[in-house]
């Protein structure tokens, strides 16, 4: 007969793998998600939180993913009533001990080229690439469209 003890960690160990969070140098990225994309698009977004827990700045400079030719990372401005997306020149900032987000409408990452449509329920791998942390492979969970993930 197994302890009490020994089930509540078998518990803690299978809620942990499904936290979808991910840590490179100080980093941790924090429930990366995309949204389906309708059929024939080219470009699609990726969402997630970065926490910077170290004591030195770090940027987002770039990426790949298996879905697309390229992954770049983006702001949406407002201007006029107008919205536009932008490549962020130089990266993304990340200054020590704050969680920047990057979420429908504001920052996000694009996969530009799509391959084929996103789908629900699909994943997509993807590499990150920090100046000073480095490269880390994550996975962005597919929602349907319109809707955001459930946490």
């Amino acid at each position: 007969m197994r302890s009490l003890s020994s089930v509540l960690a078998l518990v803690l160990i299978a809620s942990s793998s499904n936290a979808l969070e991910y840590r490179v140098g100080t980093l941790d990225i924090i429930h990366p998600w995309s949204r389906a994309t309708p059929r024939g698009s080219t470009v699609g977004a990726g969402y997630m939180a970065i926490r910077n827990g170290g004591t030195a700045q770090d940027r987002l400079i770039g990426g790949s993913s298996d879905v697309a030719a390229k992954l770049e990372i983006h702001e949406t401005t407002i201007t006029d009533g107008v919205a536009k997306m932008r490549p962020v020149s130089g990266g993304l900032l990340i200054k020590p001990g704050e969680t920047v987000e990057l979420k429908p409408g504001a920052l996000h990452v694009m996969f530009v080229g799509l391959k084929n449509p996103l789908n629900p329920g699909d994943h997509i791998n993807a590499t990150l690439i920090f100046e000073k942390a480095g490269a880390v492979n994550i996975d962005f969970d597919v929602v349907a469209m319109g809707s955001t993930p459930k946490n």
